[in-house]
């Protein structure tokens, strides 16, 4: 039980954000825009669309077709 607490504890601390460093963040980020099958904007969404979430932490958008 405490190999779980142990590895529990190593998974956070190599997800944990480091500043000035993000990809492991934003990574995880796109993949999940992308099994929404949604895509990332630079800017913003077209009118056309919505945002759904986020693709990095620099404010790319993640935006699907409005329903």
């Amino acid at each position: 039980i405490r190999l779980y607490y142990l590895l529990f504890a190593l998974l956070f601390l190599f997800l944990l954000p480091v500043p000035g460093n993000s990809s492991i963040i934003s990574g995880l980020q796109k993949y999940y825009c992308k099994i929404r099958s949604s895509q990332c904007a630079l800017i913003g969404c077209l009118p056309k669309e919505e945002q759904i979430g986020r693709c990095s932490l620099r404010g790319r958008k993640c935006c699907r077709k409005k329903k």
